[in-house]
């Protein structure tokens, strides 16, 4: 390929100019967002240069050019197909405001699937003790919660007028809850290596306990007991643990592939970031439903008034929701290289 040097260089050198510092602006501000005009035009200026450097490797005599294109093509390159999360990942508050949401929303299929074993168990568990209530002891795994609904109710509301049950305890008793759940949740998303089976039974039983110790409280005439004491902190404890069995599908998908051709190494390479984002978001929600049922959800009335601690759990399942769907949603005219 025979080329005017001279002409060439003079001719390409404003769009290499114009390309490097769209890539000392990006270095600058790794959250910047282009709109879609700046990304294409970014784009165009790329492959230009990509285009020029092709046609300037026939010229053995200007390496000094040719390495200068090349590390413009190979930065660029890097900015336009990076697939890590890297530049927001870093921070936590853009990890926990977009990153995480938008995470969850991505998955909405295994939220829901994992919704719905946890509903079928509490149907399940219901069902079972409203045909035999002798089957409470058989599903039930709290001795505490073996006995009469509302003599318990009766027992702790009397008690609490006399101490505090916590007095001294309600760090610790935060730490054991915290520490417990965490480990469920992720072993709940570990089951998932089992093709998601080991993930349904864990969601099911859970389910299952929500339905006996619910139907239980309700049919002795205690839902506002039951609605004070597992809202404050069941409101967040409750959806972790479905998150987390989304998590559980999410990997069993990657797993199983539904069809794709692509390798397993890939799939779960492709899926790792977000099982990491989906069980660290789990456990921050977990960390504040210890807190919650540490210092509110065990105080019961006198104490504390069964309807503000109702209240409270409904502001919580609100302020999750609204989390959950909105946060983090970007406008449709601004493109992120």
């Amino acid at each position: 390929m025979i080329i005017d040097l001279e002409k060439f260089l003079a001719d390409e050198r404003p769009g290499w100019a114009e390309l490097e510092q769209w890539l000392e602006k990006l270095e600058e501000e790794p959250n910047l967002e282009l709109t879609l005009e700046q990304a294409q035009r970014f784009h165009y200026l790329y492959q230009r240069t990509s285009a020029d450097l092709a046609r300037l490797m026939t010229f053995a005599h200007e390496p000094t050019i040719r390495l200068y294109l090349e590390s413009l093509v190979s930065r660029a390159y890097g900015e336009i197909h990076e697939t890590r999360s890297k530049k927001e990942g870093w921070r936590f508050w853009v990890w926990i405001s977009r990153t995480f949401p938008q995470t969850f929303r991505r998955y909405r299929r295994e939220f829901a699937l994992s919704l719905a074993v946890t509903l079928a168990g509490s149907a399940f568990g219901g069902f079972a003790i409203l045909l035999d209530p002798l089957a409470k002891e058989a599903l039930m795994p709290f001795p505490h919660l073996l006995g009469n609904p509302s003599e318990r109710v009766a027992r702790e509301e009397r008690e609490q007028k006399q101490r505090d049950p916590l007095r001294g305890a309600k760090t610790s008793f935060s730490s054991q809850l915290m520490t417990h759940n965490t480990r469920v949740s992720i072993f709940t998303m570990a089951l998932g290596m089992s093709w998601g089976v080991g993930t349904i039974i864990m969601l099911f039983y859970n389910g299952v306990i929500l339905g006996v110790v619910g139907l239980d409280y309700v049919q002795a005439g205690q839902a506002k007991f039951l609605l004070g004491w597992l809202l404050p902190h069941g409101s967040v404890e409750i959806p972790a643990i479905l998150l987390a069995g989304q998590a559980g599908f999410v990997l069993a998908g990657a797993l199983i592939g539904w069809g794709e051709r692509t390798a397993l190494p890939t799939r779960l390479r492709r899926v790792a970031s977000d099982l990491v984002t989906l069980i660290s978001g789990v456990a921050l929600m977990l960390f504040w439903a210890g807190i919650i049922e540490a210092f509110l959800s065990q105080y019961h009335e006198p104490i504390v008034p069964y309807l503000l601690k109702i209240a409270f759990g409904t502001v919580e399942v609100a302020a999750l929701f609204l989390f959950l769907g909105m946060a983090g949603r970007e406008s449709s005219s601004q493109f992120s290289v």
